[in-house]
């Protein structure tokens, strides 16, 4: 596996804890920002081991070009000089030079192409990171609003109710009661006036009573059949 995928597959773990979570979203971005520059620094360590390989297979396959060379002009001398045993000694360190560097080249060239492809998922790691700031204010601001619409969905749907219910409960209680009170208000003005009726009768029999008293004691009455028979 890749370093770039072993990476991703971290982040990705990371923020999928991180989002079953949900209790601070500018909290969880920022530190999912800070593990990605993590996981950045330690490619960049990776990378920076992986050039230096490469560096020192470098070095070594021109140290051994050098030495080959080096030692196939000694040989020439000693060849020169009538020195055949030195120049067979030469040519032997040669040979091991020469060995040296054809089993260094295909090093170098995997080191190589390793450390490229390391800085590639370097700077698509940097891309995602810049872009992940960039986005970061805003997914934070989304997030607020989607708990803000949640809250608001919640209490619309039923939940989180309780005090509205009891609000419109009390306000029937209070209609209830109006109505009860105007029953008996209604109720106590229909018997004060049957009352005053029966006062008013009273009142009236009591005057009607005093009047006749007054006019028989006045004469102003016509006499009865009893006392027109008496006189």
């Amino acid at each position: 596996m890749g370093l770039l995928k072993r990476i991703i597959n971290l982040f990705k773990a990371n923020a999928n804890d991180a989002l079953d979570k949900m209790e601070d979203a500018e909290k969880m971005l920022k530190q999912m920002v800070l593990d990605m520059e993590e996981s950045i620094n330690k490619a960049t360590v990776s990378i920076a081991k992986a050039i230096a390989n490469e560096k020192n297979l470098e070095k070594r396959i021109n140290q051994a070009r050098i030495e080959s060379k080096d030692w196939e002009e000694k040989a020439r001398q000693a060849l020169g000089a009538g020195r055949e045993d030195l120049a067979r000694q030469a040519l032997e360190k040669k040979a091991i030079a020469d060995k040296n560097l054809v089993d260094l080249q295909p090093l170098h060239a995997q080191a190589k192409e390793s450390s490229n492809k390391l800085r590639e998922q370097l700077n698509q790691l940097k891309n995602k990171l810049a872009e992940a700031k960039s986005r970061q204010s805003t997914l934070v601001a989304r997030s607020q609003a989607a708990k803000a619409t949640k809250e608001i969905n919640k209490s619309l749907s039923g939940v989180g109710t309780d005090a509205f219910a009891d609000f419109d409960k009390y306000e029937e209680k209070i209609m209830n009661l109006e109505a009860e009170a105007s029953a008996y208000e209604q109720l106590a003005g229909e018997n004060h006036d049957l009352e005053a009726e029966f006062k008013k009768l009273s009142a009236n029999a009591d005057v009607d009573a005093n009047l006749l008293e007054l006019k028989k004691s006045m004469g102003m009455l016509p006499a009865s059949n009893e006392e027109q028979t008496n006189q």
